[in-house]
């Protein structure tokens, strides 16, 4: 598409990829300490991914820094503009909120670069920031728009009550959640997740995200959970919270179903889908959704487990997948333990492959859709890359920003 930045913005905006290159992550810290000073502001983002990782500092210097070095051929960038649109209607941001980001990110560069920010940088880089700015805006309008009109739809908190409470693990757990008020709930696209405010005593505003683990349907939808770390720690706060406080009755409040990882439905070709630890969420509403409405689709579910301890949602997977020759189950245990029995609590001691699953599985035809923490993530990804299996057909969901998930080529898609 023609590009509609300056030629002077664009040579000036790839005259800064070495200073990015350099001072990048300094610049994204720097501009999430400006930001924060507003507390309205700091609400919006998920605290967790601002702690002692810093994952969203390195995700966004990331970002910004293929911006830059694609800057020329923008359509690059469709599918990280479509994450993020995804990503800010979960968080429920708003036109309104684009303003600030602007002064932080202008701010930051200033002080970061020092005199070498000069006036004609920093106009460069405000052209540039408010042309990808009114992009999402646009791309966000419509989403919102659809959400608000489908059946069951909304945009915004509307409030949904826990319903049930079921252990998986011994660290996860799924919460049944039904909307307070008994209206139908919009039906997801298989591998979707729900963004959620909490507002808990001594932490004050909290916003997370966690995938619907159940088929799309229009009474309820089910999350699971995992306990994660130290419940006085940013990444355990509320999922400590949720296992230790949320019970029937708990009122929680969500927005509408978002993100751009989800099964295709459309299609009848082979499916491969891989998940480690609590990564099986989005699996499992594809896994539901396939052996319920297509069951003649040739699918593969291979999960990765510590061990029989933390695998959850074992025996779901299994009567799901019971007496269906399409469907294949294939479980690794990393640690197996001694009341672990392989061949019937696993079927494979060790992790995951990519060499094992173009081996098993038909990789001329198949399309892969993973989930799970990052190493797993980074090494079946680029594996399966390496391996041949053309970007297309490789789909992931990663919990958190994915700064340094992919490898070079893979950076600017």
């Amino acid at each position: 598409m023609p590009n509609p930045l300056s030629s002077a913005t664009v040579a000036i905006i790839k005259a800064t990829v070495p200073a990015l290159e350099a001072h990048g992550l300094t610049i994204t810290k720097r501009m999430y300490e400006r930001l924060f000073q507003d507390a309205a502001i700091r609400d919006l983002f998920n605290q967790s991914h601002h702690g002692e990782t810093g994952s969203q500092p390195k995700a966004l210097a990331l970002a910004v820094l293929a911006y830059a070095r694609n800057i020329d051929n923008l359509g690059v960038l469709a599918g990280a503009v479509e994450r993020i649109a995804q990503k800010h209607v979960a968080l429920s941001i708003l036109p309104a909120h684009y303003p600030s980001v602007a002064d932080a990110l202008l701010g930051a560069i200033g002080d970061v670069l020092g005199e070498a920010a000069t006036p004609e940088i920093c106009a460069a880089w405000g052209e540039a920031y408010w042309f990808l700015a009114e992009l999402l805006i646009g791309r966000e309008a419509t989403i919102y728009r659809d959400l608000a009109t489908k059946p069951g739809g909304w945009n915004g908190w509307r409030d949904f009550v826990v319903e049930s409470v079921a252990p998986e693990s011994e660290t996860i757990s799924s919460f049944i959640l039904t909307p307070v008020d008994g209206a139908p709930v919009l039906r997801h696209r298989p591998g979707q997740y729900l963004g959620f405010l909490f507002n808990l005593p001594g932490h004050g505003v909290l916003k997370r995200t966690y995938s619907i683990s159940c088929a799309p349907n229009d009474r309820a939808y089910r999350i699971t959970v995992k306990r994660e770390g130290r419940a006085h720690e940013p990444a355990g706060i509320v999922s400590n919270w949720l296992h230790d406080h949320a019970r029937y009755g708990t009122v929680l409040r969500a927005a509408p179903p978002a993100g751009d990882f989800f099964l295709d439905q459309a299609s009848n070709a082979p499916v491969v889908l891989v998940s480690g630890g609590v990564g099986l969420t989005p699996m499992m509403s594809m896994l539901e959704t396939i052996t319920s409405a297509t069951p003649e689709r040739p699918t593969w579910y291979v999960h990765g487990a510590l061990n029989g301890r933390v695998h959850a949602m074992r025996d779901h997977a299994k009567a799901l997948t019971a007496g269906n020759e399409n469907v294949r189950l294939h479980t690794f245990y990393a640690e197996p333990e001694a009341q672990d029995r392989q061949g019937e609590h696993y079927d494979a001691a060790g992790l995951i492959s990519a060499d094992w699953l173009v081996a098993q599985t038909p990789r001329e035809e198949a399309t892969y859709y993973l989930c799970g923490p990052k190493p797993f993530l980074s090494a079946l990804v680029n594996g399966l890359q390496r391996q041949g299996i053309p970007a297309e057909r490789i789909r992931f969901e990663f919990f958190g920003p994915a700064d340094e998930l992919i490898e070079e080529p893979r950076q600017a898609a």
